[in-house]
């Protein structure tokens, strides 16, 4: 099976590159917050065996037809902060996720990581459809859902059962080529205008 092309993203601030084993210890960082994990589903982590675990499977995915996991590195600080990723990808529909370490929280970095992730789906990987899936008492995901112009869709009951046991709904939202190619999703054009793409080495 041919892998996907899964070219290195570049933002204002952030650079977008296929996760490793060297984000190790900045995934650890954060990932063992119980800030972060509950949000996603997902327990916290209590070493770093469990995230090179985490690595070895996510990059293991880009074998099995899917594009693969981003890490986010930001600029400035010079370190890794969080992951991105299209993942469930089917021809053409595929759902969108992410993770920020809560100390870059509230500055408008995942908005930004999703918005070249965005541009990446519907431009290389020409989907027709980019879902959009948050818990309801998620209102950091809800709120970036909005920024990114999502249209919101409904609630699917007990749509996800969490790593405690309990089952929780999902609120669903989406962007359709139409929307993205129409003009509805009006941040496109001027974002472009600082965004990068490089295929070297993919």
């Amino acid at each position: 099976m041919n892998k996907l092309l899964l070219p290195r993203l570049e933002t204002k601030r952030l650079i977008l590159k296929e996760i490793s084993l060297l984000d190790i210890d900045d995934i650890f960082e954060y990932a063992s917050s119980p800030l972060v994990g509950p949000n996603a589903g997902w327990k916290p982590h209590v070493s770093t065996d469990e995230t090179d675990e985490f690595i070895k499977y996510a990059i293991k995915k880009r074998e099995y037809g899917q594009p693969g996991i981003y890490a986010i590195h930001y600029k400035e600080h010079n370190k890794m902060v969080g992951t991105i990723e299209i993942h469930t990808y089917k021809e053409y529909k595929a759902e969108i996720g992410f993770v920020l370490s809560p100390n870059y929280w509230n500055k408008g970095i995942m908005t930004e990581a999703a918005k070249a992730v965005i541009i990446y789906g519907f431009e290389i990987l020409h989907l027709s459809r980019l879902a959009y899936g948050y818990f309801l008492f998620n209102e950091r995901s809800k709120r970036v859902c909005e920024k990114l112009e999502f249209t919101f869709e409904g609630i699917l009951r007990n749509k996800f059962k969490n790593y405690d046991g309990k089952i929780i709904d999902e609120g669903v939202a989406s962007i359709t080529k139409e929307d993205y190619f129409g003009g509805k999703v009006t941040w496109v054009k001027e974002f472009k205008q600082a965004f990068k793409v490089d295929y070297e080495g993919i």
